[in-house]
């Protein structure tokens, strides 16, 4: 009854906002917040990136959490109150420099409204990217992202035209020089003739613009990491590589370098629709971390062909979850761009409540 109450009393006042956004902005405006954008154009950091300082002496830390994916009903009682406390204990332990979320933030406009408050309200700079279920059961996905863009805290940019909502760029910059660039890129929802979408050619041409000129600002190849929802084909090509089903653990080739595990099918695109981007990251040299979504009982971590490819540990039992994969996940960023990828369990009896959904 409570929930229901607090549900009520919520949606009375956010309806104004859920149905007619804060600024006349938004009404009729949609291309003023994205950018014209061809493989012409000159790179400019300054232009086209947002730039966070890293402290000398300490990693850059980016706390990400994936798939809370609540309802309205739900983010307003037990299961809401979990996924926050979840969030909460690690913010307070970990005290991070950036956070992030790889997409299904949220599935309705009270959830997602309730989401962006809690986050903007630790002050710390965060950047969302949008899952294939972002756009469903709110207003449209325009206005996620419009919310997003507005929050305080929050560097989420819709980017260049016609690639879909939030494809942006965050440089880490000690001393004023970019140390590590963080690519923010939207896998959309569902692809043409079935199965699921993911980057488009004009994203992955934008991506190797930016590799390259962030290269020639900086006089060398950058580290990245890219975060985004779905995740490449190569992740299941690389769990079946390096995962053993019949012992239960990884092969030796594979078993220093990787972690975590795997409950449920790899959900990438069909085989016939695979992109090339992993391709043209291995390519260009420059990305070493991949961090998705998307799958929630999927944790694993595996070190192939050079590039890390890890899933977000998912945050709240928000849609479906397992107990064993509750909490979030951090990349800490050296002084010499490379990174370290961990996974932050949180035990769901320390963050659960009695209080009735």
């Amino acid at each position: 009854m409570l929930a229901f109450f607090k549900a009520a009393v919520a949606f009375i006042t956010s309806l104004v906002v859920i149905m007619f956004p804060v600024s006349p902005s938004f009404a009729g405006c949609e291309d003023k917040f994205f950018y014209d954008w061809n493989e012409s154009m000159s790179y400019s950091s300054e232009k086209y990136a947002v730039s966070l300082e890293k402290q000398p002496g300490r990693d850059f830390v980016v706390l990400n959490f994936t798939d809370v994916q609540l309802r309205d009903i739900e983010s307003y009682g037990s299961v809401g109150e979990m996924a926050e406390k979840t969030m909460d204990k690690l913010i307070t332990e970990l005290r991070p420099d950036l956070i992030t979320m790889t997409g299904d933030n949220a599935w309705a406009p009270l959830a997602y409204l309730k989401l962006i408050k809690f986050i903007d309200s630790y002050g710390i700079p965060w950047a969302a990217v949008m899952g294939n279920h972002d756009g469903q059961g709110l207003v449209s996905e325009f206005w996620a992202a419009y919310h997003m863009s507005e929050a305080k805290n929050c560097l989420f940019e819709c980017g260049p035209k016609d690639m879909g909502y939030g494809n942006y760029i965050i440089n880490v910059t000690e001393n004023g020089k970019t140390v590590h660039t963080l690519f923010m890129m939207d896998t959309h929802s569902d692809a043409k003739g079935g199965g699921y979408d993911h980057l488009w050619d004009n994203q992955i041409s934008w991506y190797r613009w930016a590799v390259n000129g962030i290269a020639a600002e900086n006089g060398a190849t950058v580290q990245s990491s890219v975060f985004m929802h779905i995740p490449v084909n190569e992740y299941g090509d690389a769990w079946n590589a390096a995962w053993n089903a019949d012992t239960g653990e990884y092969n030796p080739e594979y078993a220093d370098t990787s972690f975590g595990w795997n409950d449920e099918k790899v959900c990438s695109p069909r085989d016939d629709n695979r992109n090339g981007f992993f391709d043209v990251c291995k390519e260009l040299g420059s990305t070493k971390d991949m961090v998705v979504g998307h799958d929630h009982i999927n944790c694993s971590s595996i070190l192939y062909k050079g590039i890390r490819l890890s899933y977000g540990m998912k945050t709240g039992e928000g849609c479906y979850w397992t107990p064993e994969m509750n909490g979030g996940s951090t990349l800490s960023i050296a002084s010499d761009g490379s990174t370290t990828f961990e996974h932050h369990y949180v035990e769901p009896s320390l963050v659960q409540s009695d209080a009735v959904c």
